[in-house]
C-alpha cells in the first residue's frame, strides 16, 4: 500500500528533522547550545528536532545559521514548505471528479515561463485533442471509480492549454516513441491526435521531440514528470501526485530532462516517425 498523505507528510517532517539533528551534531552542539545561541527555550529546539513543531523559514535559517551550515538553508527550507503536498494520492486529489484538479493548475500554467515536459506513457496534457483528452480521462474515471465529470474536464483541459498559444512561455516537451501508438479512442481519434503533434511542432513557443525506440538509452524511461521555471517539479506515479521544490531535487529532473532531450530526435526525423505511426493506423 502506498503511504497517506499525512503519513508521507510527517515522513517528510521527521527527515527535515533528523537533517536539523545532523547538523547540529556536525557541528559538536547540544540541543541546549542551538536553543541558546538562536535565543529560544530548549523545549522549542527539542520540538523542532523531534518532528513535533513544524519550523519556520526563520528558524531553518537560525538552525543552519548556529551549526555554520547556512549554505543547507534553501533545500531545507523548500522541504519545510512542501511537507504537506509534497505527497498527495490522487483519490484525494480526484475524489470529487477531474474537473476541479483540471482548474487548480491553470494559475501555476499561466505564471509558468518555460515548462519542461517528459511523457513516456501519453500525449502530455498541453498539447491533447479533445476526442484523445475524452478517452484518456475516461479511463482515468472508470480505473479510479470516481465521479464522472469527464465533459466538463475535457473543457477544463482545453481551455488551460491556452498558454501553448498565448502568453510569454516556452515549452521543451519529450515523448517516447510508444507513446504515437498507445491507443486511446479509436482509429480516428489516435489519428486526429497525431495529425495536431505535426501542427503543434510549427507553434514557435514549442520544442517537441521524439525518443526513438532504437535510441542508445542514457537515461532510462521514467514516470512522466513537468518542470516549471527551475523550481518546482510535478511527478505523476500510479498512486499519487508528488511536487518537489528543494533545489537540489529539482536539478536532479533538470539534468534528467537534458538526458531525454539529447536522445531525442526533433523537426524532420520527429515528423517522420509520426507520419509513420498515422501511416500504420490504416
Amino acid at each position: 500500500m502506498s503511504p497517506s498523505p499525512s503519513s508521507s507528510a510527517q515522513a517528510a517532517r521527521e527527515a527535515l528533522a533528523a537533517r536539523l539533528r545532523e547538523l547540529r551534531l556536525d557541528a559538536g552542539l547540544t540541543g541546549r547550545d542551538i536553543a541558546a545561541r538562536a535565543g529560544w527555550s530548549v523545549a522549542k529546539s527539542s520540538r523542532i528536532e523531534n518532528a513535533r513543531t513544524p519550523p519556520s523559514d526563520a528558524d531553518v535559517r537560525a538552525w543552519c545559521r548556529t551549526c555554520g551550515a547556512e549554505e543547507q538553508a534553501a533545500d531545507l527550507i523548500a522541504a519545510n514548505r512542501t511537507a504537506d503536498s509534497m505527497y498527495v494520492e490522487w483519490r484525494r486529489k480526484q475524489r470529487t471528479g477531474l474537473r476541479r484538479l483540471q482548474e487548480s493548475a491553470v494559475p501555476l500554467f499561466e505564471r509558468t515561463r518555460h515548462f519542461r515536459v517528459y511523457c513516456s506513457n501519453v500525449v502530455p496534457g498541453l498539447i491533447q485533442t479533445d476526442d484523445y483528452a475524452r478517452a484518456l480521462l475516461t479511463a482515468i474515471t472508470e480505473f479510479r471509480q470516481i465521479p464522472n465529470d469527464v465533459a466538463e474536464a475535457v473543457e477544463a483541459r482545453m481551455a488551460r492549454s491556452h498558454v501553448i498559444r498565448e502568453g510569454d512561455h516556452r515549452f521543451a516537451l519529450i515523448i517516447e516513441e510508444d507513446v504515437l501508438y498507445y491507443g486511446f479512442g479509436d482509429a480516428h481519434v489516435m489519428a486526429g491526435q497525431l495529425g495536431y503533434l505535426l501542427a503543434v511542432m510549427a507553434f514557435p513557443s514549442v520544442s517537441l521531440g521524439i525518443i526513438p525506440r532504437t535510441a542508445a538509452r542514457r537515461m532510462w524511461p521514467i514516470e512522466t514528470f513537468m518542470v516549471f521555471d527551475d523550481e518546482r517539479a510535478a511527478i505523476e506515479l500510479l498512486s499519487a501526485d508528488v511536487t518537489v521544490t528543494a533545489p537540489t531535487e529539482v536539478k536532479l529532473y533538470v539534468r534528467a530532462f537534458a538526458e531525454l532531450a539529447d536522445m531525442a530526435v526533433y523537426g524532420t526525423k520527429a515528423r517522420a516517425l509520426i507520419t509513420e505511426a498515422i501511416t500504420s493506423l490504416g
